[in-house]
């Protein structure tokens, strides 16, 4: 079915998202890697998706983001795709994507669009990173940029920590911010740095800002899926409230289920299938018979 031109003005995109800062409209952003999570997130009303390369962590049960692969990200990225109508959908390019070369870079990110169906890619870091920003852009791909606490970057900085602490990283950090906006990107992640200073950032930068660890003034905010509603196993960062506590009513579930089976209540005659009573009858002498 084509989509119309009314349900396409519905649909966020770029443009949106511009109006949205302009309008001083929040923005409401949440990581999905699979389809469920992806639908339930539109049907909410979240207006950008990103398939984290959170994923590593939450869905595959690493360390950190660092193993995660092209392949694993496409592949969790179309099935995020086949689950959103509105919601303007983002993917992150994992480590090593786009770190060896702009030829390198620019294949990669085709891909997220072309096979996965992503309407823009993620890439981490600033000053150093705006002059491949711009040239994927001008390859007809929208960027979102992400500075401060880059995840990609945790071997470098000894861990997940907060960044801009002290007057030289929070110049540092400024830099970043406005190489990322004057590079052009769609958006840019503030994470992990102090509220002052990703207000500072918000309103010196014509983009939108998502913070995740920044404080209430960025533009709009993101969340990852499963520290969301209470999926994750470790105690949740400072900066996340919880708003379900999935986890235990699911643990619940399958403990109830588990239960049931033992004592043989599940399945119920009601949740059994049946034949015509003729048919029972004749199956039940034929086994008889052959004893």
């Amino acid at each position: 079915m084509s989509i119309t031109t009314g349900d396409f003005r519905q649909r966020v995109t770029v443009q949106t998202l511009a109006e949205k800062k302009h309008n001083h409209d929040p923005i409401v952003c949440l990581t999905a890697y699979d389809y469920s999570a992806a639908r339930l997130a539109d049907e909410a009303g979240v207006d950008l998706v990103l398939v984290g390369d959170s994923l590593a962590q939450v869905v595959l049960g690493y360390d950190s983001t660092l193993p995660v692969t092209m392949e694993e990200m496409l592949h969790h990225t179309r099935a995020t795709r086949r689950g959103i109508n509105r919601a303007f959908l983002v993917a992150d390019m994992p480590f090593g994507s786009y770190h060896t070369g702009e030829r390198q870079a620019l294949e990669n990110a085709v891909r997220f669009v072309k096979e996965a169906g992503a309407e823009a890619v993620k890439i981490e870091g600033g000053v150093t990173r705006a002059a491949l920003v711009r040239r994927i852009i001008e390859a007809e791909i929208p960027v979102v940029g992400h500075i401060g606490l880059t995840p990609q970057s945790v071997n470098k900085m000894g861990g997940y920590k907060v960044q801009g602490k002290t007057t030289a990283a929070m110049d540092q950090l400024l830099r970043d911010a406005a190489a990322m906006d004057e590079a052009g990107v769609s958006a840019l992640v503030l994470e992990g740095i102090p509220r002052e200073l990703a207000a500072r950032i918000t309103a010196e930068v014509s983009t939108p800002t998502i913070g995740i660890g920044a404080g209430p003034e960025c533009d709009g905010q993101i969340l990852v899926f499963h520290d969301l509603v209470g999926l994750t196993f470790n105690a949740p960062p400072k900066f996340v409230r919880r708003y379900a506590a999935a986890g235990e009513a699911i643990t619940a579930a399958i403990h109830a289920y588990g239960e049931d089976v033992r004592e043989r209540s599940f399945p119920s005659d009601a949740e059994s299938y049946h034949v015509p009573r003729e048919t029972a009858a004749k199956a039940v002498a034929a086994v008889a018979g052959k004893k």
